[in-house]
């Protein structure tokens, strides 16, 4: 299994790194599921992927994309609002978030009885990962207290070593303090933290 230092020292992406924007879509920055603060994270995110793409590593982006009567919707019996159906306004990615760098797309939960919160859960994520010798994952997006926590456990479960992006995540809430757990789980689980100021600290460094 991959390990990844837990110093707050500069870090140096790597041939082996990519990055991952978990469901970065408009129902959840400001349609029919909302994260509260979500909208805030689309510029930091962007800083992101400039750093990615400047080094021409892979970039990431999965969404929900779910048929008109999903099993996770409430009038279906599921926890949640309609949301982030195939094809509709809704399901797209937020608004100026740079998308025309972002070289793969992960769709997940698409059929009508099977929900998935995991990018892993039900689709081809991780071969095309191996696919591309990706062994280290820089994870952000939305919900840290879902999508990003079963996306991070399931990567770590597979030996892929992850930085949880602190600055580029937010929580759903619906307990309060579930945003906090859930970033404790992750680091109790192997994921470590940490700031885009590292990145750019390291390419300070090495100009």
């Amino acid at each position: 299994m991959s390990t990844v230092p837990s110093t707050a020292a500069p870090l140096s992406l790597e041939p082996s790194d990519a990055l991952v924007l978990v469901d970065v879509q408009r129902d959840f920055v400001t349609g029919s599921l909302a994260v509260p603060g979500a909208a805030a994270i689309v510029p930091v995110l962007n800083r992101y992927i400039r750093e990615f793409a400047q080094r021409h590593l892979p970039i990431v982006a999965t969404r929900d994309w779910h048929p008109a009567c999903h099993i996770s919707f409430s009038d279906e019996g599921g926890p949640w609002p309609a949301h982030c159906i195939a094809g509709t306004p809704g399901a797209a990615f937020a608004e100026g978030l740079r998308m025309q760098a972002v070289g793969l797309v992960v769709s997940k939960a698409v059929e009508q009885e099977h929900d998935a919160y995991s990018a892993f859960d039900g689709t081809e994520f991780d071969a095309r990962l191996r696919e591309l010798s990706v062994r280290r994952l820089f994870v952000g997006g939305l919900a840290t207290d879902y999508c990003v926590l079963h996306t991070v456990r399931d990567a770590l479960r597979l030996g892929y070593a992850v930085y949880l992006l602190s600055d580029a995540i937010r929580a759903v809430d619906a307990t309060p303090g579930d945003g906090a757990r859930a970033v404790a789980a992750m680091r109790e689980a192997g994921a470590v933290p940490i700031r885009l100021g590292r990145i750019q600290a390291a390419e300070a460094v090495h100009g």
